[in-house]
């Protein structure tokens, strides 16, 4: 078997009302890290003012991150500029959202085992889970 540091990674721009998490958010977020369901590797938050001016801020640069200790960000810096800049670019003024790297540790044995067998990942997408719900309902 490969033993793999990380498992698959996924990128989410989430948004939430006014300019920072809400406490249940963070609570919720704090859930997964101690459920080992994710692994947080890198947090950024990004705002547009009223201007039009994007604003991102890594989370060392938080004040409140002693707030946050067991965050324990594992690799910041992974998401790039470029790449929060891009995912930003729908952010309409006057809003703010949050930036998380997370690697999905739940998958981490699987894509193990999988890369040892010669097997690979050929497709993989992700449906927000409203959608999902939204979907079910209407079948109902």
């Amino acid at each position: 078997m490969v033993d793999f540091k990380y498992g698959p990674v996924e990128i989410l721009l989430i948004s939430f009302d006014g300019d920072r998490p809400g406490p249940a958010l963070a609570d919720a977020l704090r859930e997964l890290i101690r459920e080992k369901t994710i692994t947080l590797l890198d947090l950024l938050f990004v705002s547009r003012s009223m201007d039009g001016d994007l604003r991102i801020v890594e989370a060392d640069d938080l004040p409140e991150k002693a707030q946050l200790p067991e965050l324990n960000l594992g690799e910041l810096g992974l998401a790039g500029m470029d790449d929060v800049e891009e995912l930003a670019a729908e952010l309409l003024p006057g809003t703010s959202a949050a930036v998380l790297v997370v690697e999905l540790a739940w998958a981490r044995n699987f894509a193990s085992v999988l890369a040892a067998s010669g097997g690979a990942v050929l497709y993989q997408e992700r449906i927000p889970a409203a959608v999902v719900n939204e979907v079910l309902e209407a079948a109902r």
